[in-house]
């Protein structure tokens, strides 16, 4: 990659056609311009059914971003679906974990936008909040069918790679979604959160990979110039984390990992770090989750 711009490929969304209609593999613009203005050459990826194609074009890009969309399926992780959930296209989301797994075994730089947050958590062993506003007693509206543009807070982990976007900025961020990170997948970690304690950012905190999601869309019309900076420190980061200096991904002490990973369980290591966070929420009792989450596994049946 020495004297190139990086690579980045981006998965498109896919939506199965209904006779006489064609099914359609698309992606929304601000994507791939987000991209271009980082300093990035973007790649589009329909979703391959081969893995040996998926293997082929991954020798070839830097960097991938997964990009938002519809509610992946539950199902697949063995619970049960919930009456709100909107079904991503099975085409893409049987892609999109492919992808994933593919990417992680690769150490391949990395960041999910939305769904694709919520498919990078899921499939490396964290779980989702099928429903927040039934999973979460406290929690905000994060989604308005009325607003496209509905915004809220974030509380960012001091030393994250969305500290170095934002510094001391007041920080709003759009919001448009019903699922959420609930378990983060082990080797991550919350590192942007809304005050309602609503997990919007995952980072990977180990040395061996660069990969990191957001809730929020940084590229939709409704994100600032400061969301757009995200897309810059992924550019960078892939540059810094290229195939050939692997060893020396986190060599700048500006961009060292928030922390080691500690031999603790997640969610120990995530209740700490949450009530270093949010410490008024801290004193009081945590809103319970959903009693029917357990009852919801496939298991369970």
């Amino acid at each position: 990659m020495a004297g190139q711009k990086p690579i980045i490929a981006i998965n498109a969304d896919y939506k199965t056609g209904k006779s006489p209609y064609p099914s359609t593999s698309y992606l929304f613009t601000g994507y791939f311009e987000a991209v271009i203005k980082a300093g990035g050459v973007p790649i589009i990826l329909p979703p391959y059914q081969n893995e040996q194609d998926i293997d082929q074009v991954l020798d070839m890009v830097d960097g991938v971003i997964m990009v938002g969309g519809a509610d992946i399926d539950p199902r697949r992780d063995g619970y049960m679906l919930h009456p709100s959930i909107h079904l991503m296209s099975p085409v893409r989301e049987t892609f999109d974990r492919a992808l994933i797994k593919k990417v992680y075994e690769r150490r391949i730089p990395f960041y999910g936008i939305g769904a694709g947050m919520q498919l990078l958590n899921v499939t490396l062993g964290g779980t989702l909040f099928l429903h927040i506003a039934e999973d979460i007693a406290s929690a905000l509206p994060h989604r308005d069918a009325h607003d496209p543009y509905h915004r809220h807070a974030l509380v960012v982990e001091p030393g994250s790679l969305l500290d170095r976007v934002y510094g001391d900025n007041a920080i709003l961020v759009n919001s448009m979604h019903h699922m959420a990170v609930d378990d983060v997948a082990d080797g991550f970690l919350a590192t942007g959160k809304c005050p309602d304690s609503v997990i919007e950012a995952i980072e990977y905190i180990r040395d061996d990979w660069f990969a990191f999601g957001t809730q929020f869309h940084p590229e939709a019309v409704s994100a600032t110039v400061l969301d757009l900076r995200i897309f810059g420190e992924f550019i960078a980061g892939v540059v810094r984390c290229s195939k050939k200096q692997l060893d020396l991904c986190f060599a700048d002490e500006s961009v060292q990992p928030v922390t080691k990973a500690p031999n603790k369980p997640v969610k120990e290591r995530n209740r700490k770090k949450a009530a270093e966070l949010f410490p008024d929420s801290a004193a009081k009792s945590p809103a319970p989750k959903r009693a029917a989450k357990k009852a919801r596994s496939l298991s369970a049946r």
